[in-house]
């Protein structure tokens, strides 16, 4: 069986959020199983990857998007490197960007990608038994090859959609219909909600079947979808809860290369003492003290407008008996506050930007993980800091529910229920209980570690749904 997975993000190529970690693992795990080739198609960026590996043209053409015409060229790594064929697509003034997003004509970029990617395969007869199809980005992908004449050759080729990120569905005005490749103009409604063009619906109706990261997520998406509820229950026969896994060969903290002192189960809590003492000296922290970290965007859905509020109240309940380190960026307010409690508080710690080199090292030397999410369709930080273990202090949504069980069911984290500065705090104050007991915070640790999020058995149930 062939499998194309189609996204606009793939770890270590190009990485903004999950997307690029899920993409960049789970077709390697997929390749493991016997009789299955899974590769990755995605837009060609200036990046790093790029120029530090050797690339074959394998495909140079030409497609019309509206009255341009466009070069199209398939680039292939040689070499496999990361466990699966990779090609980037690559069009001049459209896909040759150094950011997968952030530009203005955003839309007329993710036309083009998919656009391109179906004139190559039609062009050169490659037929997939699977195109797999990761956000909106790629979400015109399944109407395209049933309903445009250019890609007949295409057509009942099985789609499978994924929903990582149901908050961005990328509507666009129906102009933009004049870009696209010809399609049959009276299945216009496959593209339509609510008078706009709308790849995320488009993709839920037009796919063969369609799957949230996590079961938490989708039982959340028929009730709350951004004003898709209705599509999702119609649809409902069709879709998946499918949680997302990790590279457990990334991210292995007795092998990790970004690690100041590597540890496995056995000595986690000599080696993550290490970890922390170092890291805090870089910091300017206690090391005596519990640490908390923060890592992700500073974007609402993870609830980080909460954090400047959590910095202070929490230093100021807790008389300063404990660390916080936060690491991300991504909204402006919240940075200019946070640099202000970081003048402030010596028990705070601020490093704004994306460092996926502290991000390994903030996993294997934190006591807790903060997520404060308002929407987490899976999430994979607090998969990481188990791992690494590090607990878990989550609100309870999405796929932190179904990963991260409260102590006081038998679980090994720590969940509140409402998203807000108080239940945080809160939260943040048991788990200042819980560290002050030796035994207590020995026994998460091992715990936590224990747990198996391998990308193993996610793979399969992808590989079960293929063959439905």
């Amino acid at each position: 069986m062939t499998i194309y997975h189609l996204s606009t993000e793939c770890y270590p190529v190009a990485k903004v959020g999950g997307l690029a970690d899920v993409v960049g693992a789970l077709p390697k795990y997929q390749n493991k199983i016997k009789g299955i080739d899974a590769k990755v198609v995605m837009p060609w960026y200036n990046k790093p990857f790029v120029h530090d590996h050797e690339f074959d043209i394998v495909f140079d053409g030409f497609i019309h998007q509206g009255p341009n015409m466009l070069q199209v060229q398939v680039l292939k790594e040689k070499t496999d490197v990361l466990g699966f064929e990779l090609y980037m697509v690559k069009i001049p003034g459209l896909l040759d960007r150094e950011n997968p997003y952030g530009y203005q004509d955003e839309s007329f970029q993710f036309l083009a990608f998919q656009h391109g990617v179906l004139h190559w395969l039609s062009a050169m007869e490659i037929r997939p038994d699977v195109l797999h199809c990761h956000d909106y980005h790629t979400g015109l992908v399944p109407f395209m090859i049933e309903h445009c004449p250019e890609f007949e050759f295409l057509k009942g080729v099985k789609t499978i959609g994924t929903i990582h990120n149901g908050e961005y569905q990328g509507m666009m005005s129906w102009n933009m219909a004049n870009y696209m490749p010809s399609f049959d103009s009276y299945k216009w409604g496959f593209m339509d909600w609510n008078g706009y063009i709308n790849p995320l619906a488009s993709m839920i109706k037009c796919s063969n079947a369609f799957t949230t990261v996590s079961e938490g997520y989708l039982e959340e998406l028929f009730i709350s979808f951004r004003g898709l509820e209705s599509l999702v229950r119609q649809e409902f026969g069709k879709a998946y809860g499918i949680i997302n896994g990790i590279d457990t060969e990334v991210w292995n903290p007795e092998t990790d290369p970004m690690l100041d002192f590597n540890f496995n189960i056995k000595n986690a809590l000599a080696q993550k003492k290490k970890n922390k003492e170092k890291l805090c000296k870089e910091y300017g922290l206690k090391p005596e003290l519990p640490l908390f970290a923060f890592i992700g965007r500073f974007a609402t859905e993870k609830g980080a407008d909460f954090l400047p509020d959590v910095v202070w109240k929490s230093i100021k309940q807790s008389y300063g008996a404990l660390n916080i380190m936060i690491l991300g960026s991504g909204n402006s307010y919240i940075e200019n506050k946070l640099k202000e409690y970081a003048y402030t508080y010596t028990n705070f710690a601020l490093d704004l930007g994306y460092k996926e080199y502290l991000s390994h090292k903030i996993y294997a030397s934190a006591d807790f993980l903060l997520m404060p999410s308002r929407v987490e369709p899976c999430g994979l930080n607090q998969m990481y800091s188990m791992r690494y273990g590090t607990v878990p202090v989550v609100r309870y949504t999405g796929g932190l529910r179904d990963t991260v069980e409260d102590i006081s069911t038998g679980g090994a984290g720590l969940n509140f229920t409402y998203p807000g500065v108080d239940d945080i705090v809160h939260a943040m104050n048991r788990a200042l209980a819980i560290y002050n007991q030796k035994g207590a915070m020995e026994d998460l640790v091992h715990a936590n570690m224990n747990f198996d999020f391998a990308w193993e058995k996610s793979a399969e149930k992808y590989i079960a749904l293929y063959n439905n």
